[in-house]
Order: structure tokens, then sequence, then C-alpha cells
């Protein structure tokens, strides 16, 4: 049986990035935490933009999957969303 996805929610769907993200953002606070506490002049200064790295790819990712999910959405009205086969197992 064939299905097609026609409409994706825009605000569910990015809160659900959002949270994917912001777990991934930890990583760069982790390899800043160090730069700060050991780093010398310009190092410190990269470091504190990496421990803010969470804050930033939650907003950015928020913001550019909510404007490409308005235009898959824009584009599945008019042309059709993806397909995909699905099967029932039991």
């Amino acid at each position: 049986m064939k299905q097609q996805i026609v409409c994706i929610s825009i605000l569910q769907s990015s809160k659900i990035l959002v949270a994917i993200y912001v777990l991934f953002g930890f990583i760069y606070t982790l390899i800043g935490i160090p730069m700060v506490l050991f780093g010398e002049g310009g190092m410190k200064i990269v470091g504190i933009f990496y421990l803010f790295g969470p804050v930033f790819m939650g907003l950015f990712g928020f913001l550019f999957f909510a404007f490409f999910a308005w235009i898959y959405n824009l584009l599945a009205s008019a042309l059709g969303g993806f397909e995909f086969e699905v099967k029932t197992i039991e």
C-alpha cells in the first residue's frame, strides 16, 4: 500500500528537531569547557562560542527546519509529497 506525506506539522516537528540538536550541541560544550579553562587569548573567546553551541544549534535548527517544513508543505500540496510503501506485519 502506497502512502504519501502531504503535510508536516511545522511546530511539533521543529520542537523534536530542537531537542535532538540541543543534545548534540552539548558535545560542543564539552569541547568548550577546557578551551575556556586552559586556553589563552583568542582560544578562550572561541571556547565561549563553543559553550553556547546548544543554544545556537537549537535556535537555528528550529528556524531553518520550520522554514523548510513550510516550503515542503507548499510544494507537497502542489506536486504531492514523499511516497513510500508500507506493509502490515503480524
